[in-house]
């Protein structure tokens, strides 16, 4: 299987990796509902025996649940994969979320997730959001002290701008961005993905398959029956007129796919992995039957004809 460097690290990835925010379960603010962390488990353990070799979860991701939940999966295997967390997010007793990067803050947060994780250091820490904005020097210096200190070996960022990256490498390198990016939310190709090429800055994208909507399974009528704490319910792609578009974008994924024996959720994640400053993407997966129906992106890629096809359709959008 191709692996990649990713960014100035020695870290060679798959080109997919686990994605475990769904896996923190309800009762939060940015939860995907329910989840059965059995099942969790069992998606984990079919991604990592297919040969994906990283997980990307975050502390606030259930509050503290999904790590807790990867510990577990992880307890007993002989070949760990990579585990990349993040800080930055917070909550209190109330379970309120607001955002820190103060120094004592982000100390507690890394301890925290060394517990919840049971590893001696985390392989890619990352800062969750820029925010607060005046406070990105001061978390990117304690990210750096924590890899100096052998708490972290590798540090990156999430949902940064160029500007915002720009100020981190004053102070240390980045070794990688993790943005969104899909065929639906393609924004980041204008600026930040150049960016990250010319000063080798690795990318680990998130949402390929933009929360389920480009699977090919998504439906109206799924996204009606949202429980109240899934947080797509609020999100303008799954409102109309977004979500009528995207699901006819995920249509035409599904018969790119049917023609090489693969899922529209493989060929969304394929989208993404085609720009060559993709170093790889996070897929979440929430059960084992959901795991093996992206796995074929390990593998798969998308020809010249149906990028153009897919192009096709979007520039409709515009």
């Amino acid at each position: 299987m191709l692996k990649k460097r990713l960014g100035s690290s020695d870290m060679e990835i798959t080109p997919m990796g686990v994605g475990a925010w769904a896996m923190g379960g309800g009762g939060w603010q940015f939860s995907w509902g329910p989840q059965d962390d059995a099942e969790s488990i069992a998606a984990i353990h079919t991604a990592l025996d297919a040969g994906v070799n990283w997980i990307d979860t975050a502390a606030i991701y259930g509050l503290g649940h999904s790590e807790e939940v990867v510990a577990r999966a992880l307890e007993g295997r002989a070949n760990k994969p990579y585990v990349f967390t993040k800080c930055q997010r917070v909550w209190n007793e109330k379970r309120e979320i607001s955002g820190s990067l103060k120094a004592d803050s982000v100390r507690r947060e890394c301890e925290a997730s060394l517990r919840r994780l049971k590893v001696e250091t985390i392989d890619l820490y990352q800062i969750h959001w820029p925010e607060p904005d005046a406070d990105v020097e001061e978390g990117w210096t304690t990210l750096a002290k924590l890899r100096e200190e052998g708490k972290v070996r590798w540090i990156g960022v999430s949902n940064f701008n160029a500007a915002q990256m720009a100020r981190c490498r004053r102070i240390a390198p980045v070794v990688s961005l993790q943005p969104p990016y899909s065929a639906i939310s393609p924004e980041v190709e204008r600026e930040i993905l150049p960016y990250c090429q010319q000063h080798n800055i690795g990318v680990i994208v998130y949402s390929p398959m933009k929360s389920g909507l480009l699977t090919g399974k998504m439906t109206r009528e799924r996204v009606a029956g949202f429980t109240p704490d899934d947080f797509r319910r609020n999100a303008l792609a799954f409102r109309e007129p977004q979500l009528g578009r995207n699901l006819e974008l995920a249509e035409l994924m599904k018969r790119i796919g049917t023609r090489h024996g693969r899922s529209a959720g493989e060929v969304a994640i394929a989208w993404t992995l085609r720009n060559p400053a993709v170093t790889g993407a996070i897929v979440g997966m929430r059960s084992a039957a959901q795991a093996h129906g992206v796995l074929g992106a390990l593998e798969f890629r998308l020809g010249a004809e149906e990028i153009a096809e897919i192009a096709a359709f979007r520039a409709q959008w515009i």
